[in-house]
């Protein structure tokens, strides 16, 4: 099992919200309006774990050490929420989400491949990680410029522990996980070619409710996340390239062969789907 070892790897590293935010260094003078908005925005979507962990664990109910695991980082997303909206509430108060406003991102997401589903996460990981230390840059006032570097500590963490359980999926399914794998990296990794961001939280996940089937289709303002991420944090080519470079880097480490570009992530999932099966003549 891995969830001992990584309760002990996450525990040993766990910051206090108390003791390891600079609270006191607070500038008022650094913070704008509009920066207190996408705060707001960023508390309400990392309260998505909450769906998303009654998700994780609907689908992987034969799964008790992915479960479990599941404690740990259901517990530190939602202190991601937490900490944003304890920031509002010491400096911004007007500006702290509403239980409603929460509650509105809590809905059912239709069942989903497992494998598909831990490497959409792993991926989504990688890409919040980066966001936060772009946030983290594009922002003048220290706390929140400290907040967002630590968030994007925690989500480079929680990768690396879906990373240990996409390797024992291969161990376990062999081909089948590399396929389910090497499908969404692909799909992740071309976010350049798509018009959205391609994140969890961005992605259509009930078909009953749709349009209005993700999270940030919920918020209070469902356009946040683009312009966060055009106009705000400027999240250009350059970060996106980052990302990119991380899932072929790690889809490399996965697969033990090497990655340098998408097209090249895709022949090899190609080479492992089965043959169409040929029906003979009658």
């Amino acid at each position: 099992m891995l969830y001992p070892e990584l309760f002990k790897q996450l525990e040993s590293v766990r910051w206090d919200m108390d003791k390891d935010i600079p609270w006191d260094q607070f500038d008022a003078s650094a913070l704008t309006d509009e920066q207190a908005q996408t705060i707001k925005m960023n508390a309400i979507t990392e309260w998505a774990a909450l769906p998303a962990t009654e998700m994780f664990l609907r689908d992987n109910r034969d799964d008790s050490d992915f479960s479990a695991f599941m404690s740990i980082w259901f517990f530190e997303e939602q202190k991601h929420s937490l900490v944003l909206m304890e920031y509002l509430r010491r400096f911004r108060p007007e500006l702290v989400p509403t239980e409603k406003e929460l509650h509105d991102i809590r809905f059912e997401f239709d069942p989903a491949p497992p494998l598909e589903t831990l490497m959409l996460h792993f991926c989504g990981e990688i890409r919040l990680n980066h966001w936060y230390r772009r946030a983290s840059e594009w922002h003048s006032e220290p706390v929140i410029k400290k907040i967002y570097a630590t968030l994007s500590q925690d989500e480079a963490r929680h990768g690396g522990a879906y990373l240990r359980y996409m390797k024992r999926a291969i161990g376990k399914f062999g081909d089948e996980a590399r396929v389910a794998f090497a499908k969404v990296g692909v799909l992740m990794a071309s976010a350049r070619r798509t018009a959205q961001a391609l994140h969890p939280t961005n992605l259509h996940v009930n078909k009953d409710l749709f349009p209005n089937d993700t999270i940030q289709s919920r918020l209070p303002n469902p356009e946040w996340l683009e312009h966060w991420l055009d106009k705000q944090i400027d999240f250009d080519a350059v970060w996106e390239n980052r990302v990119v470079e991380r899932i072929l880097h790690n889809m490399s480490l996965l697969m033990e062969q090497s990655f340098k570009t998408v097209q090249e992530l895709n022949r090899f999932r190609k080479s492992l789907a089965p043959p169409a099966a040929v029906i003979a003549p009658v």
